[in-house]
């Protein structure tokens, strides 16, 4: 008996959970994909900015390197990659990609330190795509890098969330092209 209401429970919660997905997939059907500024596609040249942040380089490092590490970085992914020529100055850009790092502490509710004594941060890199000729911000990405306590595991997540702005804006590139 407990058996067949135990499998009549476990029934219907599929049966619910596979309605919650189609109703989910209809709606996002109903709005359009917004279009991708096309300045983005057509982007031959780069400038690339160093947003800065507010990493706590000197008073409490959390990821190896200077300051400038995300910017380097992100340069070379980009220079690497070969999407864009990088450029030394906006005047010669298409587009301006603006990296940036920061870490801020986390406060308020659930905020704390953990057993370790190791402060709770929520680092992100954020990348401002910028049209040249306006300034006009054209599109952004945030990623969160995952919080670790151990260092090593802080530079692994580093370079797995780099590798994932990066995703974005290739992405996004190819999304403008299509």
């Amino acid at each position: 008996m407990f058996l067949n209401a135990r499998a009549s429970i476990t029934v219907g919660l599929v049966i619910l959970l596979l309605q919650v997905a189609a109703t989910a997939a209809e709606h996002s059907n109903l709005v359009p994909a917004a279009p991708v500024p096309p300045q983005i596609a057509a982007a031959k040249k780069v400038f690339i900015a160093n947003a800065g942040g507010d990493e706590r380089w000197y008073d409490e490092q959390i990821f190896d390197g200077s300051p400038a590490r995300a910017y380097d970085e992100f340069y070379a992914r980009v220079k690497a990659a070969g999407r864009y020529e990088i450029v030394s100055t906006p005047a010669e850009a298409d587009l301006i990609l603006e990296i940036g790092l920061s870490a801020p502490m986390v406060s308020g509710v659930g905020a704390r330190t953990d057993t370790w004594g190791a402060k709770p941060f929520d680092p992100q890199f954020r990348l401002v795509i910028r049209d040249a000729k306006t300034n006009v911000l054209l599109w952004a990405f945030t990623e969160h890098v995952q919080w670790a306590i151990q260092s090593g595991n802080r530079e692994k997540n580093f370079e797995k969330t780099l590798t994932r702005v990066m995703s974005d804006l290739q992405g996004l590139s190819a999304k403008g092209n299509d």
